[in-house]
């Protein structure tokens, strides 16, 4: 850094700026920095960075499952404000397993992340209160604690239920049943919704038609299906079934196809989440978007925020907004 500002007549405070991405350095001095960098190779030395400044401008994100697409697009849009102001970021994912989310989490706390992000799959906050007297911000993303004054960013889950439930009575349906996830407080927030909705519209929910997956994120379609294969054992069936996210939603419409009953005449079917290629199924899945995308850029400014505030503000909730995605599987 010394070399680059003797050789452009600058001060090796531009230089360490332009490599923060300092906004009041003018675009001509950040090209000839940026120019002269690339010319003699100069690669920061994060190490040594961290030494000096006590950041490491690392980020960690815990995710109970990467292959769910709805945390794939999370990450985009956490890495994309991340990248921009200069931050790396580390993924893992805990597999809905708790002991390994909480090896996940002191990992990151010994890599000395300057913030945690965490989607989470336990049911105490024991991890936090770790975080906590580390002294280590964190958000908490999709899933939150009831008691535990933590950051949180995420969508309003019993209001998703009541739009999803709302949906499915909009469509005809009135024997409407409900695969829903675990103990974490989305899977609460959308079965409170379901239940709300029914009773607003004088509707009941039979013995049975209310089954928990096994896993949420993890191999939903296939807790998804064995929770559908269970429900079209009932008398009468449902004609309408409301889904803890699009997983376990694709996982019950392979199963009432097997069964020889058509989507959406016999049983309309909305997921959660509106994942990407939820339009390209064989019947177009309806769903419930969570704004993922958004979700995770919301998370990355609040995550920088916390970093660099010179004392701890007050935990904020920001609750992004949820929306129907009607499509094929609900237009009956």
């Amino acid at each position: 850094m010394k070399d680059i500002a003797r050789d452009l007549g600058v001060s090796v405070i531009t230089v360490s700026k332009v490599l923060r991405n300092h906004p009041d350095i003018s675009q001509e001095t950040r090209q000839r920095v940026m120019k002269r960098m690339e010319e003699v190779n100069y690669q920061p030395n994060p190490a040594a960075r961290a030494l000096v400044t006590g950041r490491t401008y690392s980020v960690g994100l815990i995710v109970p499952d990467l292959v769910h697409s709805f945390f794939a697009e999370l990450a985009v849009g956490l890495s994309r404000v991340l990248r921009a102001k200069g931050y790396g970021l580390f993924i893992s994912s805990s597999e809905e397993n708790v002991e390994l989310e909480r090896k996940e989490i002191e990992e990151l706390l010994t890599r000395r992340a300057d913030a945690l992000l965490v989607a989470s799959a336990q049911w105490t906050v024991e991890s936090f209160r770790r975080i906590e007297e580390r002294k280590t911000p964190y958000v908490l993303l999709d899933r939150q604690f009831i008691g535990l004054p933590a950051n949180f960013v995420g969508i309003d889950d019993e209001q998703a239920g009541i739009l999803a439930t709302s949906h499915l009575i909009a469509a005809g349906c009135r024997r409407i049943a409900h695969i829903r996830g675990p103990e974490v407080s989305t899977a609460m927030g959308r079965l409170n919704g379901y239940r709300v909705e029914l009773r607003r519209n004088s509707l009941e929910a039979p013995a049975g038609y209310v089954v928990q997956e096994e896993t949420g994120d993890k191999a939903g379609n296939a807790s998804g299906y064995r929770a559908m294969n269970m429900l079209l054992h009932l008398d009468p069936k449902p004609d309408g079934v409301f889904c803890y996210n699009d997983p376990s939603a694709m996982g019950a419409m392979q199963a009432i196809l097997e069964a020889g009953l058509r989507i959406p005449q016999d049983v309309a079917v909305i997921g959660c989440g509106n994942v990407v290629y939820a339009p390209f199924l064989r019947i177009p899945l309806s769903s419930v978007d969570q704004n993922s995308v958004d979700m995770g850029a919301r998370a990355g400014e609040l995550a920088i925020m916390l970093i660099e505030s010179k004392t701890p503000p007050k935990p904020q909730s920001i609750l992004l907004q949820p929306r129907v995605v009607p499509r094929a599987s609900t237009a009956r």
